[in-house]
């Protein structure tokens, strides 16, 4: 099925190329990084995590969305997803190769990857965060393949693919709850020390994931002729809504808990990323945006009919991911370094050099989405036209 990638219109090919300049642009800097170190970052001593597994973390909970789709779809027979699963299931399969793009990047030089292979430490959490992102991308690659492959044959998938795909809604949940472990381990930060930090990071997933891929599909929709289906968007943007009630909810409660207790360690982050603290206030104005973002998003997708209106809800859909993006992005991450245990600041911002090697990797990441959609609408169009026929 691959060939489908090998033909397309000037402007599919322009598209290619561009992404493929932006890499190889992108990767001069990398180099830069390899032979300098993590000096070209931002981070610190203080600030070990910085804009590489925010976007970590963030991706994570994109792949994890799938299951919103593949749930509904294979569990309750919901057929109106039938277009729209597949697109769930390569979207993931690009997130997670995005996922493990940021993680080579932040651990500096690549080998170091082969220490969990050679050294595996059943005791440590990112030995199972390894284990599991790959494994939900090896899921993804094989039930996604073998269903196209499957549908283009106009035959039903193998047998021993259900089993598979009952294994990869499981394991949606795992990765996100294993990426939340990671933060939550650490005793030390207090704004991560929270029982419902997976709990957060999965309603976080839930809501903007979806969004993501339904934003990528009206895209999809203007550059080709292939369309999911008007009641699958309208059922997919109802699950948002409520994702998106229930993140805001868990977020208020870490609100509420750290102000009333009146914990120090509570409330000293939260504190710096919406009031700042000892005169730095870099953070403030971006939490509060977040803030303002996710109850507009929210005001905008409540009402059913300001939600059915196909034209207002991709704005509402954007908004929403920014609000997410910030929220959980830099706002978790340096919310959970700063102030340090000592109650020092240390501020954090990401550099040039930073983001170019960000760019980079989401331009990979678009690279691997853009050949599997090309692949996923042509076989869709092709099996339209001999039903037309």
């Amino acid at each position: 099925m691959l060939e489908k990638a090998l033909k397309g219109s000037p402007r599919y090919w322009g598209w290619i190329i561009f992404l493929l300049a932006v890499i190889g642009g992108c990767s001069l800097v990398y180099l830069t990084q390899l032979q300098e170190g993590l000096t070209i970052t931002g981070m610190n001593r203080d600030v070990s995590w910085g804009f590489y597994i925010a976007q970590f973390t963030y991706l994570v909970g994109l792949a994890a969305s799938g299951v919103m789709i593949v749930l509904p779809y294979y569990f309750h027979h919901y057929k109106k997803f039938k277009g729209m699963v597949i697109m769930g299931e390569f979207m993931a399969i690009a997130a997670v190769v995005m996922c493990l793009g940021f993680i080579i990047v932040d651990i500096g030089q690549p080998q170091r990857m082969l220490n969990i292979v050679f050294h595996p430490t059943p005791n440590s959490i990112l030995f199972w965060d390894m284990i599991v992102l790959n494994g939900y991308l090896f899921l993804n690659v094989i039930v996604g393949w073998t269903c196209l492959e499957s549908e283009r044959q106009r035959v039903d998938p193998p047998k021993w693919v259900k089993p598979l795909v009952y294994t990869s809604i499981i394991w949606a949940f795992s990765i996100h709850t294993v990426t939340a472990f990671l933060y939550a381990g650490l005793p030390g930060r207090h704004y991560w020390l929270t029982a419902i930090l997976a709990a957060r990071f999965l309603a976080s997933a839930f809501c903007s994931g979806p969004a993501i891929l339904l934003l990528v599909v009206y895209l999809v929709r203007k550059v080709t002729d292939y369309d999911p289906g008007r009641e699958a968007i309208k059922t997919l943007a109802k699950i948002i809504t409520y994702a998106m009630c229930v993140n805001v909810f868990f977020f208020l409660l870490e609100v509420f808990t750290a102000y009333y207790s009146n914990i120090p360690g509570h409330t000293h982050s939260l504190g710096y990323l919406f009031a700042g603290s000892h005169g730095h206030h870099e953070l403030v104005p971006w939490m509060w945006t977040a803030a303002i973002f996710a109850i507009v998003s929210l005001a905008l997708l409540i009402p059913p009919k300001l939600r059915d209106n196909h034209k207002l809800l991709p704005w509402s859909l954007a908004i929403l991911v920014i609000a997410t993006w910030i929220d959980k992005g830099l706002g978790l991450l340096i919310g959970g370094f700063t102030p340090n245990p000592f109650n020092e600041i240390t501020t954090y911002w990401p550099t040039g050099k930073e983001l170019t090697v960000s760019l980079m990797i989401y331009a990979i990441g678009a690279l691997v989405l853009t050949i599997l959609y090309k692949v996923a609408t042509d076989i869709k169009r092709d099996l339209n036209e001999l039903t037309t026929d």
